[in-house]
């Protein structure tokens, strides 16, 4: 087995570490990830703090999780930077605070991190966090993420245009807006073109993406889906749902 001297690790670029996550079972390359981290890789870092965070390939600490993700942030990465926020909106490794998880998303947004853009808008749109309510500050975000690709803020921008909210109703526009959604692998996406398909009367395409829901959804969700089905008319589709 080859051997590999601190200096080959701390010679890791990030794109050599993203192949590693693709190279093969993430037990396979924890060990360096983890040896990377330690050296100073900020991208391994973020990983390890991901890891950590996920118990994938070593042992949950959601704590420590963070401590990682903390240093990675002060060397200004900026998804490191986004998992902060989502450590304290979430209380994973620490007592959930909302104010200081909008810091932190405000942070990675105004650094123009597109999952900190949709983070923050989330803050905007709810006022919570010490935000005050601003629907309209909120979708400038989500349309900024969404002209970056970011395929949740686009499914977002598409529930704006169906409820008319800020702006003009236009279902071509959410229709639109949910397609992409849909064809970027996100299960709202999936549902809410789903739903205005079986509105059109187009059944069958509707079923194909209906079906795929449940594959990524929360139990959450598939309750609010079943609940808009039915306030639509329509049979609530996951049974199943506890």
């Amino acid at each position: 087995m080859k051997t590999y001297t601190p200096a080959d690790i701390a010679a890791t670029t990030p794109e050599q570490l993203a192949r590693l996550r693709e190279q093969g079972p993430i037990e396979d390359y924890a060990a360096w990830i983890r040896a990377a981290a330690e050296l100073g890789l900020v991208e391994a870092q973020a990983i390890h703090g991901q890891m950590l965070l996920d118990g994938a390939g070593v042992e949950r600490d959601q704590a420590e999780g963070l401590a990682w993700f903390k240093r990675a942030a002060n060397a200004d990465h900026l998804m490191a930077i986004n998992m902060v926020g989502r450590c304290y909106e979430n209380g994973w490794g620490v007592a959930p605070d909302d104010t200081v998880a909008a810091y932190w998303f405000r942070l990675a947004a105004d650094r123009g991190l597109d999952w900190g853009m949709y983070n923050y808008a989330h803050m905007l749109r709810s006022g919570r966090g010490g935000v005050a309510q601003n629907s309209a500050a909120a979708l400038a975000l989500y349309q900024q993420a969404a002209h970056a690709g970011h395929v949740k803020s686009i499914g977002v921008v598409g529930r704006y245009y169906e409820a008319g909210d800020v702006v003009g109703q236009d279902m071509e526009r959410a229709f639109d807006c949910y397609q992409r959604c849909a064809e970027g692998g996100d299960f709202r996406g999936m549902f809410h073109l789903g739903r205005l398909l079986l509105l059109r009367g187009r059944k069958e395409e509707a079923v194909q993406w209906l079906v795929r829901v449940p594959e990524t959804a929360t139990p959450a969700f598939l309750r609010e889906a079943n609940a808009m089905l039915q306030a639509s008319g329509f049979p609530a589709l996951y049974e199943d749902v506890p």
